[in-house]
């Protein structure tokens, strides 16, 4: 297994995913290490000369007047973890535990927290044998940090919370036992130092923006396939149109298009003798649609990127001795990306359910049977599909309601704006699954409208997918149960299978894309 060094200053989106799925070990770099050892030098001596340092040497929040003794700074940051631990929900899944660790270590690593080596090298031993906290998923309002989520983290670490195993949920200090590792003790600044940070809601929205890209790509191919099989005009995908209104997004878009539906029979079956001057909008407006996703997520993803390795505790040390109470730790900037993040995707589900409406209605398919069924009317065959991808699409409009305009204050109204990041990540990730599954079912249906326009072919590409979707989706006619059809077709998109087989399609063009 490869190892990931961390110097808190150039992880990568990808760096995330991977760790999320266990391919990679942890290691402090030795930079970050020397950092940490000049900041932890500077909060024991305050403590030893009993410095009045917020959270360090008095309470939390509200409770900052309350001066700490020197002998109960230990008890406060354990008391702190404890009393933070109230969580509500299902359990996170592991990829998103590993991904909440990776990035709380990486923003030790940059060495303005003021803990002790020993603490990251612990948190790094539990990553790397494998051990999970249980962590709740809800209860986080995304300011002061993601409190909730990260104690439950912290709780595990000082053998008091639980983990996921094998066998279920276990207590900590047994999981830690079985690992040969004993519980960790906090000393000053350490409690606080592990749960001032936006980690869940980064941890989350880094994942959820990796799947949306890999989206992005797979709506350009499921929209290409629809286009195809519609027997639509691709002049609305000519470069000239979408060079002189600039926006770059829709310029990749229409060379993703143009490349995708180059050398199909289809195409060239209708070329001349079409009567109709102009398709739909869902067709139409592809690049303009799927381009302006695309342009979103290039923000959130420079604001993602940025939070990967930023410095999100409070207060912060600073190596020349100083240190500077803040808010760093407030999660407006994600909760702003993850909104946007989840109108992008919404809106690939969105149009990409318009165009599996016209696939299936027999009065807009230009001549495809009812439904895609053999035996229209015996057979329903994709009707109750295009109502799945209704039901999801409705829901992700519902969920694209922004959560960054909430806010309720907390702590005694000394928190008295908070983000909601955590809302707005929760919500993008389930327009991310959401989404997937409406354009798995759009690739089905262009799949199968494509079997009735046999013997004529489509792109290379577009072939290409097609024969992807039979393998794990034969077709020999007649009613099929959806929804095992659906799901497989989901893996593939999933695996990175289908946007694998349709960017060798445009690869060829990749200069002008780049251009």
């Amino acid at each position: 297994m490869e190892t990931l060094v961390l110097d808190g200053n150039s992880l990568t989106l990808t760096d995330v995913v991977r760790a999320a799925q266990g391919q990679v070990q942890l290691e402090l770099s030795p930079d970050a290490r020397e950092r940490m050892a000049a900041t932890r030098h500077l909060v024991e001596t305050w403590v030893h000369q009993g410095t009045v340092v917020y959270g360090v040497t008095t309470g939390f929040g509200e409770l900052a007047s309350v001066t700490i003794s020197a002998e109960d700074v230990a008890t406060l940051q354990e008391n702190l973890i404890i009393s933070h631990s109230a969580g509500a929900g299902d359990y996170l899944s592991p990829d998103i535990v590993r991904a909440m660790m990776l990035l709380r270590i990486n923003a030790l690593a940059k060495g303005y927290s003021g803990v002790r080596l020993e603490l990251v090298e612990r948190l790094i031993e539990l990553f790397n044998t494998g051990i999970v906290p249980a962590v709740p998923e809800q209860g986080s309002v995304g300011s002061s940090g993601d409190l909730v989520q990260l104690a439950h983290i912290a709780l595990a670490l000082i053998g008091k919370g639980w983990c996921l195993t094998s066998r279920g949920i276990e207590p900590s200090a047994y999981v830690l036992a079985m690992h040969g590792l004993r519980p960790m003790s906090l000393e000053a600044k350490e409690g606080l130092a592990l749960i001032n940070g936006t980690q869940y809601q980064c941890a989350i929205g880094a994942l959820a923006l990796a799947q949306a890209l890999e989206l992005t790509d797979v709506a350009d191919i499921a929209g290409a396939f629809s286009a195809d099989v519609l027997r639509s005009t691709d002049r609305a995908f000519d470069e000239r149109i979408h060079r002189v209104r600039g926006m770059r997004g829709q310029q990749i878009v229409a060379a993703h298009l143009r490349a995708l539906m180059a050398g199909s029979q289809i195409r060239e079956s209708h070329r001349t003798g079409d009567p109709r001057v102009q398709d739909a909008y869902s067709i139409r407006c592809m690049p303009q649609v799927h381009g302006a996703s695309r342009d979103a997520l290039d923000y959130v993803r420079a604001i993602i990127e940025a939070e990967l390795n930023a410095a999100n505790d409070n207060p912060l040390i600073f190596p020349d001795g100083d240190y500077l109470e803040g808010g760093n730790f407030h999660g407006q900037p994600l909760a702003i990306a993850l909104d946007t993040l989840a109108i992008a995707i919404a809106e690939l589900a969105n149009i990409s359910e318009r165009r599996i409406e016209r696939m299936v209605n027999g009065a807009l398919s230009n001549g495809l049977p009812k439904f895609l069924a053999t035996n229209p009317g015996l057979e329903s065959g994709m009707m109750i599909a295009q109502y799945t991808a209704a039901s999801l699409v409705s829901e992700d409009k519902v969920l694209a309601h922004p959560a960054s305009v909430d806010s309720i204050p907390t702590s005694a109204n000394q928190e008295d704006h908070n983000s909601m990041g955590s809302v707005a990540a929760w919500k993008a990730r389930r327009i991310v699954s959401n989404t997937t599954t409406v354009l798995a079912i759009e690739l089905l249906c262009a799949a199968r409208a494509l079997d009735f326009l046999r013997p004529l072919r489509t792109s290379e590409p577009l072939e290409r997918v097609h024969a992807a979707i039979r393998e794990v989706v034969p077709d020999r006619g007649g009613e099929r149960v959806l929804y095992r059809d659906i799901q497989a077709v989901r893996l593939l998109i999933e695996k990175g299978a289908v946007t694998a087989l349709g960017r060798n399609g445009w690869s060829s063009m990749q200069s002008e894309v780049n251009s």
